[in-house]
């Protein structure tokens, strides 16, 4: 029995990883922000939408994972491979324009997180995008994955965040299972922030490709799934958290807030020191790791687009592709968030746009080739799950629809 549990351990262990840092890396700076707002702005009314994105997180994270172990590629190589170079260029520049504003929110994310404590992002963004590049192009893909996963663990700082604040445990438990609609436009679009921002284009593509490079295989997708639970069930839990922090202080009081740096700063007059040091961290090692997970994403979609090697473990003394998009990204980046005088706002705003059209092109593009027999051979997913993929879509297309209508009207 002894050897049996050790067994169960050791084959858990091994595919630990994938499903973890792609659903904690969606509690990123824009995440933080858009929970912090919906708790601010909405009080507990608005919790359910957590929950409900948590969901589907869970479940298109398992396809993709499916995708990538069946076929060993990641996405935008199953589009080149699946429909041409067209398609596959077509998808790199999407998630390419769009990932570069959301890498350039995890760069202010952490300039915000070190404003706290005085420190201007000229000095703060290029520390931390040489120190995250030394890791990733020097670094191997164990030791990449040892680092990111330490980093991850200080999110659960927003747990005790969530507690400190005292909230009314019935009202959280009531939002958060029943849906209350919106009855305003603003609402419709917090709520459309919080379907997009969890399940984000680029975690896909990032969680397929990962457990490709990670060489998951399809006997030890079960343990995977646990992975892929986990990871998505934590992050759900930690955006509560943060809402719940919000509503039960900043809503209260009436405050309203811009982005995650505001929500630790108002959180100091009414729920202690403490819990906005708690805040800061959690936001500064939100914006580590996402700073490290978003261009890593987006370097496997372009060497992967242009037929190149995508692996954390490629000899980095000579030029690849993927290490010369995850440093291009980076300097790109750290430029636009070290100088003021730069558009960053439109930048972010517009990636998010862009995310939320690209979101149903992802899952729907997922859906397909995780349906196709001629791709996934007898992996390919049952009649049952095909049908609950086609009916999250509806529903993701739904909330892209009324986010559209809102900003029409």
């Amino acid at each position: 029995m002894r050897k049996a549990g050790h067994g169960t351990w050791v084959a858990f262990l091994a595919v630990l990883g994938p499903g973890l840092l792609a659903g904690l890396s969606d509690d990123d700076p824009a995440g933080i922000t858009t929970y912090s707002v919906l708790g601010a702005d909405f009080g507990y009314q608005l919790l359910w939408i957590i929950p409900a994105s948590t969901i589907l997180l869970v479940q298109f994270h398992l396809m993709a994972v499916r995708l990538g172990t069946a076929t060993g590629k990641g996405f935008v190589g199953i589009i080149r491979e699946k429909w041409g170079r067209g398609a596959g260029y077509f998808a790199v520049g999407g998630l390419l324009f769009a990932n570069f504003g959301t890498i350039c929110a995890e760069y202010a994310g952490i300039s915000a997180a070190a404003g706290l404590v005085g420190i201007p992002s000229w000095i703060s963004a290029p520390t931390a995008g040489l120190l995250i590049s030394m890791v990733v192009v020097l670094g191997s893909f164990h030791r990449v994955e040892r680092v990111l996963l330490f980093i991850s663990a200080t999110l659960a700082l927003y747990i005790i965040d969530g507690v400190l604040a005292a909230p009314d445990w019935s009202a959280v438990w009531h939002h958060s299972v029943i849906p209350h609609l919106p009855v305003d436009a603003p609402g419709w679009i917090a709520i459309s922030a919080a379907l997009g921002t969890t399940l984000a284009p680029w975690g896909l593509a990032f969680i397929q490709s990962y457990a490709v490079d990670k060489k998951i295989s399809l006997e030890s997708l079960r343990w995977e799934r646990v992975d892929v639970v986990i990871g998505s069930v934590l992050t759900g839990v930690i955006g509560l958290a943060i809402a719940v922090a919000c509503a039960a202080t900043l809503n209260k009081a009436g405050v309203h807030i811009g982005n995650a740096g505001d929500a630790a700063t108002a959180l100091r007059p009414l729920a202690g020191r403490f819990a906005t040091l708690l805040f800061g961290l959690g936001l500064l090692g939100s914006a580590l790791l996402a700073a490290a997970v978003v261009p890593i994403a987006t370097a496997y979609s372009i060497a992967e687009g242009v037929g190149e090697p995508a692996s954390l473990d490629l000899d980095s003394r000579h030029f690849q592709w993927f290490y010369a998009a995850f440093v291009g990204l980076t300097i790109a980046a750290v430029s636009v968030v070290s100088l003021p005088a730069l558009p960053l706002i439109p930048v972010i705003y517009t990636s998010q746009v862009l995310n939320a059209v690209l979101l149903p092109l992802h899952v729907i593009a997922l859906q397909l080739l995780a349906g196709d027999a001629s791709i996934m051979n007898t992996a390919r997913a049952g009649p049952l799950p095909r049908a609950a993929g086609w009916v999250s879509i509806a529903l993701i297309m739904a909330c892209v629809a009324a986010l559209a209508w809102s900003w029409m009207s």
